[in-house]
């Protein structure tokens, strides 16, 4: 324990504290946004210094190559934008993610450093666990009363992300509780956050965390048969927990009803299983049909969905999702996102990023690959096609993926970086005498 926090107050006085805060103030709305000014300001200091600086530091350029295709495809699609203003003004914001990410890739330059940022988002996470816990059990929590339906913890019972974030985050705890505890601390680590993501009630939240815990699996596996062995082991614990879970709470009791529905086999059943989602799904292909060059625009769907909702759609009479007459935010899955408001232009993007990306993961080493692990499994969860998903290019889903990039493309590249303005070159060993 006190490793972990020594490595906590490390991250609090190092030039980490910056990025560090993007996801400590995460559940506090866009309070978030503290740790990108900073990390502006820092970047702003280094490329004054050092105008060069990014020759040095093969992470910094591609991120900024994988930025690029995520921006540029926001780019195009708000030349023609059904809601102008709203595209251009998302465009301009993302502008933010540049220094965000850049400050990752120079602030990290080592591989304590960056063990010491995982182990530092491990604690964030204790915290976020212990309260969804102290919620479930007494209806409190330090972001106030319980929602009716799920367990909300420290984001409020008004911004329902624990779910959806504790499981895409979840690599980082649970990497941090295999290196300090060893196998022992990592499945009591697993079943600690996956009671939170469980009773948060985001059906997507369950498969990120079954993803997480697949590539744990795996990594602990490193063999089809131990890997089948270790699956067993996450099944049974999930069987467990789902059924204590089950049993215990109304809210995931009533979560797992609604859910169960889908064996029905009828349409009403299947999108009342889906909470409405074919009918923003069916939606979402005819919006792209009718503007599959550029889409409508980045965040104009909800505008442009009255137009391609069925007759009476649920959502734009009851405005329960953006507001009455508007209907559904987002398309809830990634592919339909980039479609309807970026469109092939920003499919194509999209593709080019993740060749790209994946190029670069291969080229990399086995070493850096391992180093790397948390945050790609964190990414890959991220963006799984098979799910349902928060927009990419909401300011909120977005910067939690920006900064996953940022940190992503800083931990492919630690070693052997030379040191750089945010810290100092270690000290020559002395051979007198020798």
């Amino acid at each position: 324990m006190n490793a972990f926090a020594t490595s906590l107050k490390d991250a609090l006085r190092s030039p980490l504290l910056p990025f560090w805060l993007v996801i400590a103030l995460l559940p506090f709305g866009r309070s978030s946004e503290l740790g990108t000014v900073l990390c502006l300001l820092g970047v702003i200091m280094l490329f004054v210094r050092d105008p060069q600086a990014l020759r040095g530091h093969p992470g910094a350029r591609l991120l900024l190559w994988l930025l690029a295709a995520y921006m540029g495809a926001a780019l195009l699609s708000a030349v023609d934008a059904i809601r102008p203003g709203k595209s251009w003004g998302t465009v301009a914001a993302l502008l933010r993610y540049v220094p965000l990410g850049l400050y990752a890739c120079f602030a990290i330059r080592r591989e304590q450093k960056l063990q010491t940022l995982y182990v530092a988002v491990a604690w964030v996470l204790a915290l976020w666990c212990a309260d969804a816990w102290l919620q479930a059990l007494t209806g409190w929590s330090l972001g106030g009363h319980a929602e009716a339906e799920r367990v909300s913890g420290i984001f409020g019972a008004d911004n329902l992300k624990l779910g959806p974030t504790l499981a895409v985050l979840s690599p980082f705890a649970l990497w941090a509780a295999r290196r300090r505890w060893g196998l022992p601390g990592l499945l009591l680590a697993f079943v600690l956050v996956l009671g939170p993501v469980l009773l948060a009630g985001s059906r997507a939240a369950w498969l990120c965390y079954a993803l997480v815990a697949l590539g744990f699996a795996w990594r602990e596996a490193r063999s089809p048969l131990r890997f089948a062995g270790f699956c067993a082991v996450a099944a049974v614990l999930l069987a467990l927990a789902g059924g204590v879970a089950w049993k215990a709470s109304a809210r995931f009791h009533d979560r797992m009803e609604r859910t169960l529905l889908v064996l029905h086999g009828t349409d009403q059943s299947l999108d009342t299983a889906l909470s409405g989602r074919l009918d923003i799904w069916h939606a979402s292909l005819g919006m792209f049909m009718a503007h599959p060059v550029n889409g409508v625009g980045v965040r104009g769907f909800r505008y442009a969905y009255p137009q391609y909702a069925p007759a009476n759609d649920h959502f734009v009479v009851t405005g329960e999702a953006c507001g009455v007459g508007e209907g559904a935010c987002h398309a809830h899955q990634l592919v339909l996102e980039i479609l309807t408001e970026t469109g092939t232009l920003g499919l194509v993007l999209w593709l080019a990023a993740l060749v790209l990306a994946w190029r670069a993961w291969r080229r990399i080493g086995a070493a850096a690959r391992e180093r790397a692990f948390p945050a790609t499994l964190a990414l890959g969860v991220m963006l799984f096609p098979l799910n349902t998903h928060l927009a990419f290019y909401s300011a909120w889903w977005g910067l939690l993926f920006a900064w996953l990039l940022g940190l992503w493309c800083a931990a492919l590249y630690v070693a052997g970086l030379p040191a750089g303005l945010f810290e100092e070159a270690p000290p020559r060993e002395s051979h007198d005498g020798a």
